[in-house]
């Protein structure tokens, strides 16, 4: 179970003194923790995914922010909170394999052009959930339905 392989990365950093992967990893269970208070019941693995997705996107997005800003040393931090993150991810995706999916769901709902985006992206959601962005699938579709 995903809670158990967070608990057990915690106590490895904390014997490691890795301050960084303690860190990252606290954000994480804490995030987990104010969800399952949130929804008054323990989150299954795929709704920490789903938590653990959002934390990517605002890493993501920070990450965007501080370059912006040109602050060098807080994209270096937010980088590698962001790659810690993400091994608690099942494996992510390569473009090929998800323009292959986005392929295929479109024959599948029989989507003729942009216009039918939101069928093919509700159709793909459950195939990609966790193991691909959501902004780089949302461009793959509108590319192929073009």
């Amino acid at each position: 179970m995903l809670r158990e392989k967070l608990q057990a990365q915690m106590k490895e950093a904390m014997k490691s003194r890795d301050a960084l992967r303690l860190s990252a990893i606290r954000m994480v269970i804490s995030a987990v923790k104010n969800r399952d208070i949130e929804l008054r019941r323990e989150l299954n693995d795929a709704e920490i995914t789903d938590t653990i997705v959002t934390l990517c996107k605002q890493r993501r997005e920070s990450i965007r922010l501080f370059k912006e800003a040109g602050r060098q040393e807080l994209v270096d931090k937010e980088e590698a909170e962001l790659e810690l993150m993400m091994s608690f991810l099942p494996q992510q995706l390569t473009r090929e394999e998800l323009e292959a999916l986005v392929m295929k769901t479109i024959t599948e709902v029989a989507a003729a052009g942009a216009k039918d985006m939101g069928k093919v992206m509700k159709a793909l959601q459950p195939s990609v959930a966790g193991r691909a962005d959501g902004k780089l699938v949302s461009e793959i579709v509108k590319e192929k339905l073009a």
